[in-house]
């Protein structure tokens, strides 16, 4: 006769990856190589000499100067105009895309909107940068408009999804029952929106402006093939100087750069840790 008892079953010990042969090595083999030529960098920009391999002295004499530099002054001014359009463009269109993805019932095509709206992430930037190219240079030919309008639209498209996402994740964890009661009572859309909606909203909205103003401000590759002659941000100012000659002045614009990036990523988290 079969045994009726069935055999224990052996769980054995959960797998973690952790304990894994060579783990510890490999993770801090990959930290090293991935933030040690920063901090190389941002140590090598408080260097009061001239070299790029020798320390001479510690000083802030690369940042004073990248400071009075004049086309440093230009190019990153143009970068913040550019950078805080496209944030303020690209958050508003991001907000309405998501309010039309959460709060509406499931329908068909639903998730090609989703496809459509984040592509900017699936394709290689190069090929997002080459498509506004020849787009933006028919446009070009035909009108002779040659303004910042093109980056601030192609920054825009580009940072929609970086918005999308945190105010997206917001609407979805957000108690929907408050704008049930307040269609209850007689409010109108608009009016349950400004009343209830946006205050639990803000912030996903201002996680996802700060976001794109990022992206923006550290963005190469699009800025490179759509601008004009004359329309350097710091980013594309900063590769035209490596390619001819590089001074520990770049060391302190990139470190500054690092310094603000760090700043926004890190309010950013804090940011969304606030539960609705």
């Amino acid at each position: 006769m079969a045994n009726l008892h069935a055999a224990p079953v052996n769980k054995g010990k959960l797998f973690s990856i952790y304990k894994l042969p060579g783990f510890t090595f490999i993770a801090v083999a990959c930290f090293l190589m991935l933030y040690a030529p920063i901090l190389i960098l941002v140590g090598y920009s408080f260097n009061s000499g001239s070299s790029l391999a020798l320390w001479e002295g510690l000083s802030l004499r690369w940042y004073f100067a990248a400071w009075e530099n004049e086309t440093v002054q230009g190019a990153t001014l143009l970068s913040l105009v550019i950078a805080l359009q496209a944030a303020l463009y690209s958050t508003v269109l991001a907000t309405m895309a998501a309010l039309g993805t959460t709060r509406t019932r499931p329908f068909r095509g639903q998730t090609a909107i989703y496809t459509m709206i984040n592509q900017p992430l699936m394709v290689p930037e190069i090929v997002t940068a080459v498509a506004l190219l020849i787009v933006f240079a028919t446009i070009k030919q035909a009108t002779g408009y040659q303004g910042l309008g093109f980056l601030v639209i192609a920054h825009t498209a580009f940072c929609i999804p970086f918005a999308y996402l945190p105010i997206r994740a917001r609407l979805e964890d957000m108690d929907t029952s408050l704008e049930t009661a307040a269609a209850d009572l007689y409010a109108t859309p608009w009016r349950s929106f400004r009343r209830v909606t946006l205050p639990l909203l803000w912030p996903g909205i201002l996680a996802g402006a700060m976001l794109a103003f990022v992206i923006s401000l550290d963005d190469v590759v699009i800025t490179e093939f759509v601008k004009s002659a004359g329309q350097d941000t710091l980013p594309t100012y900063m590769l035209g100087q490596l390619r001819r000659v590089i001074t520990p002045e770049m060391n302190a614009i990139a470190s500054a750069l690092l310094a603000v990036s760090v700043l926004l990523v890190s309010l950013i988290f804090l940011i969304n840790r606030k539960k609705t």
